[in-house]
């Protein structure tokens, strides 16, 4: 343990971590190590029995998720999770939205920060020019006068927006925007 403890503290020393002591990393030895240990022995025991389920056909195999708390059991619950037809991240669903020629594109993104969408700093483009960037800077000072203009002024009847988000990663929404 003082050999631990004596690496710890060369460690610590080394990159400027205040604050090591024998009695800290005895409790890090005999509490965090252990729980790696029998986290990775139960993660390898609900593997094989998964593998054995699928070779052997003698259970559903789980679909979805189990949940282990150490000090009240395991718990498995197997149901297939419904996927919502208009998701924007797992779906590749066109979306639709009719709003009046005068709204203008700052309206158009705060419902789509406050609707179904709930996006955080959403950017649009359309298939032949940029509406509204966030990021970087300069692209957001040359967008930034489209906010309040009216849509009609922007975009036609029908056409196709493409909304990008931090919400969506590495994926896009699309929104065809039809006048009323």
């Amino acid at each position: 343990m003082k050999w631990v403890y004596e690496k710890a503290l060369e460690r610590a020393n080394q990159f400027g971590i205040g604050g090591v002591t024998y009695m800290l990393t005895m409790g890090v030895v005999k509490n965090i190590i252990p729980a790696v240990a029998s986290t990775n022995a139960i993660v390898s025991a609900v593997c094989v029995n998964e593998a054995m389920k699928v070779l052997s056909f003698c259970s559903q195999s789980l679909n979805t998720y189990m949940m282990y708390m150490g000090s009240e059991g395991i718990h498995s619950h197997t149901f297939v999770y419904e996927q919502k037809s208009t998701c924007p991240v797992c779906t590749t669903h066109v979306h639709r939205t009719a709003l009046s020629p005068s709204t203008t594109l700052n309206a158009l993104l705060q419902q789509l920060c406050e609707g179904e969408f709930r996006l955080k700093s959403p950017s649009v483009t359309t298939s032949s020019k940029t509406l509204y960037m966030r990021k970087p800077a300069a692209l957001e000072k040359a967008t930034k006068g489209n906010l309040d203009k009216p849509l009609n002024e922007l975009i036609s009847s029908g056409e196709e927006l493409t909304i990008t988000d931090p919400v969506f990663h590495d994926t896009s929404l699309q929104l065809v925007v039809t006048f009323e």
